[in-house]
């Protein structure tokens, strides 16, 4: 059984009698391409946690690669549909918003990785959880909205870049698997997708870290200090010695600064007892 395949999948789907459940933002993966890529990217691994398996598309292809494959999913129709395309899976029916990672994974084999091809209407709440739990993970192979995604691996100096890629970027390692077109689903989504591999960085941020960098990112099209002074409250003249201590220009804008800047920036802050 290929489900990658859009052919075999429409007829897997039909015998089961299950159509995607709008409601719960789904969007069944017909891409074997795709798929493979998703795969690869999750290796090697002793244990794998999907969330939102749907009918196993991926989750047939990842119980091949590990013996280990744990899938959370809210939809109570995937369970038949799952212990035919991945007996080995052991599903868990559970709201992703809502189960314990942390309980889950510490029960798996190390190393484990996280994999999700996440509905777009919890993307931000799925990623805080996943973030949460990323000390017991190996890596997250994640499919999100290209436009998030593009937003999350922004560099300096790229108008894109925002809190969301300072916060993500000063604690992953963050590579780009594969872009992923509306035609790869069935039902294609209206907009393009892409999968991001993210692999823990030690976590040795200073005190106050995203405090700082959220209070940089308030006003975008302002400059540091204006958005700066909005939060903490201070005089201009303060402002001016805090940006000058951390080594950065007068005028400059959040979406300028590079991890080191942050964290200069968020040690000067701490000196003066701002956070």
């Amino acid at each position: 059984m290929n489900l990658a395949d859009r052919g075999e999948l429409t007829g897997f789907l039909r015998k089961h009698g299950i159509k995607a459940d709008k409601s719960l933002g789904q969007h069944f993966l017909c891409a074997p391409n795709i798929v493979k890529s998703i795969v690869s990217a999750a290796e090697p691994a002793a244990s794998i946690l999907e969330v939102g398996p749907g009918p196993g598309i991926i989750t047939s292809f990842l119980s091949k690669i590990c013996p280990n494959v744990v899938a959370v999913d809210l939809d109570d129709r995937m369970a038949s549909l799952l212990k035919e395309s991945a007996p080995d899976c052991k599903l868990i029916l559970a709201d992703a918003l809502k189960v314990d990672f942390r309980e889950i994974l510490t029960d798996l084999p190390a190393p484990r990785v996280i994999v999700s091809n996440m509905p777009y209407y919890i993307t931000g709440p799925l990623l805080d959880r996943f973030s949460a739990v990323s000390d017991l993970t190996s890596a997250l192979v994640l499919m999100m909205q290209r436009e998030v995604g593009e937003k999350i691996i922004a560099q300096p100096a790229n108008r894109e870049r925002g809190a969301i890629s300072v916060n993500f970027q000063s604690r992953f390692e963050i590579t780009s698997v594969c872009k992923v077109p509306p035609g790869s689903f069935l039902p294609p989504p209206k907009v393009d997708s892409i999968v991001l591999k993210f692999v823990p960085k030690p976590n040795d941020l200073p005190e106050g870290f995203l405090k700082i960098v959220r209070a940089g990112f308030t006003q975008p099209r302002k400059t540091l200090s204006n958005c700066l002074g909005a939060t903490f409250r201070q005089e201009k003249e303060a402002l001016a010695k805090l940006i000058e201590s951390a080594g950065l220009e007068s005028n400059t804008r959040a979406f300028q600064l590079s991890e080191s800047n942050w964290i200069e920036l968020c040690n000067q802050a701490n000196k003066l007892g701002w956070l």
